[in-house]
């Protein structure tokens, strides 16, 4: 197969391991700049131009998208699936996990564990949402956040009413959420490949820091998942429609609970603590799709 990975950045570590597990498979690996592609709309034939030629013979795509990007990423996406072109993740499932309210609402529709979250408009409604989370403290995260940045853990009531007004003024969207006190600064992160986890890996934070993201400072390790929390990780990345995801959940009284589930999860963190090499399984995972579609071909010619 010619295998595209949409990255913007070829040095990253999950760009460079997702081309070397291309290249060693026997696959012509491009990367492929989606902020620079170009997309023609006609009746007929839906074209990508890339550096000045049309992208025509690719197979399947890697989306790699940035969450700031993510508009005109999914419609790149978009554009190569109306092409007939496989993407290790489709454009609407993107969308779906990027958008943190709209996912934690199709979670909560298909009964995964959540932290028990608030969400209004007004600024004269900060002290209905503070208790029906039960109070501070209380985390609260912008909408458009990654990589732990817009997340604030609010200690006190007046520092949580503080905090969500200063976000309002700025007429920025946020989540409040109750606030995990036995996670004790720990997540875990389970990498799931069509409906498997395949590796998982927990995450501390650095000291004085409830925020475990590799990118604040945290350490990982190795870990062995519960049944229900592997069953969790699964049913999340099945709500978002995506057959590559990074779910994090939180080990509360109650079960495990989802925060966030990722459409482009880092490798770099989870290869190195597990020792799996995951680029290779999503290789294998579009390679099991393209025997399945050219199968149907060729039932569909006879």
């Amino acid at each position: 197969m010619k295998i595209g990975v949409l990255s913007r950045d070829a040095s990253l570590y999950s760009t460079r391991r997702l081309l070397e597990a291309g290249n060693k498979r026997g696959h012509l690996m491009k990367i492929i700049d989606h902020m620079r592609c170009y997309i023609e709309i006609t009746a007929d034939s839906p074209r990508l131009i890339y550096q000045g030629s049309p992208l025509t013979d690719i197979d399947a795509v890697i989306p790699r998208i940035g969450a700031s990007y993510t508009f005109y990423g999914t419609a790149v996406v978009r554009q190569f699936e109306m092409m007939g072109v496989l993407s290790a993740n489709g454009s609407d499932a993107i969308a779906r996990s990027r958008d943190k309210l709209r996912c934690l609402q199709l979670l909560s529709k298909e009964g995964v564990g959540l932290p028990v979250t608030g969400f209004a408009h007004s600024t004269k409604d900060t002290e209905g949402v503070i208790e029906l989370v039960g109070g501070a403290p209380l985390v609260i995260k912008l909408l458009e956040g990654t990589q732990g940045i817009g997340v604030v853990l609010a200690e006190t009531y007046q520092a949580a009413k503080s905090v969500i007004e200063a976000f309002r003024g700025l007429d920025a969207n946020i989540l409040v959420q109750e606030y995990i006190k036995e996670a004790k600064g720990q997540d875990l992160r389970c990498f799931v490949i069509n409906n498997q986890v395949v590796a998982s890996m927990k995450r501390q934070g650095a000291p004085g820091e409830f925020r475990s993201n590799i990118h604040r400072g945290g350490s990982v390790r190795r870990v062995k998942l519960s049944n229900q929390e592997r069953d969790t990780a699964v049913r999340a990345a099945m709500a978002m429609g995506l057959k590559v995801a990074g779910v994090d959940l939180l080990r509360s009284s109650q079960g495990p609970v989802v925060i966030e589930v990722n459409s482009s999860p880092g490798l770099e963190g989870i290869e190195r603590a597990t020792d799996i090499d995951i680029a290779s399984k999503i290789i294998q995972y579009l390679e099991q799709q393209w025997r399945i579609k050219r199968k149907a071909q060729e039932e569909k010619r006879k």
